[in-house]
């Protein structure tokens, strides 16, 4: 059962990064759960750690949703704007990450001057956009890499306890 525990937290906890920049999956909600499937398995972690990291975890997700959007005003983004650089990173999703990247750049320009703004208003708001979403992805990347981190630090560590005595 313990295999199978470490087993699925490792596939979460990769699958947390990448959820890091890609939209469809939850990044470090999947870290926290490897984590906890960690803890059932042999209580590598406080309980001061998982909650903390929990509170993280809901602190993250919540501004992953706000920084983009607060970005976008900043610079002065329309409604098109926004829905343009979304409709545009799910778009560029199917190409590549890099697609992704300029899918939501593109989106939002495009929306952006749907919406009236003239082409140099549209760069700026689109900008706003694109770098707003990609301080929410520093964040998230930032918070599942520790708690990646923890993770496989504890599983080498039992691991190594395991196997060396």
């Amino acid at each position: 059962m313990e295999l199978v525990l470490v087993i699925i937290a490792i596939i979460l906890t990769l699958a947390g990064l990448a959820g890091c920049v890609l939209p469809a999956i939850p990044g470090p909600p999947l870290n926290f759960i490897g984590l906890l499937l960690l803890q059932w398995a042999w209580q590598p972690f406080s309980t001061i750690t998982l909650v903390a990291l929990g509170i993280i975890t809901i602190i993250v997700l919540v501004l992953d949703y706000m920084i983009p959007v607060w970005g976008a005003k900043i610079f002065g983004a329309t409604r098109y704007g926004i829905w343009g650089s979304i409709i545009g990173m799910l778009a560029g999703i199917f190409l590549t990450p890099i697609g992704m990247i300029m899918g939501l750049l593109l989106g939002a320009i495009i929306g952006d001057m749907l919406a009236g703004k003239k082409p140099l208003e549209a760069l700026k708001s689109g900008a706003g956009t694109f770098l707003g979403t990609m301080a929410g992805m520093l964040v998230k990347l930032i918070v599942a890499g520790i708690m990646t981190f923890l993770a496989f630090y504890e599983i080498i560590k039992y691991g190594w306890t395991q196997f060396s005595s």
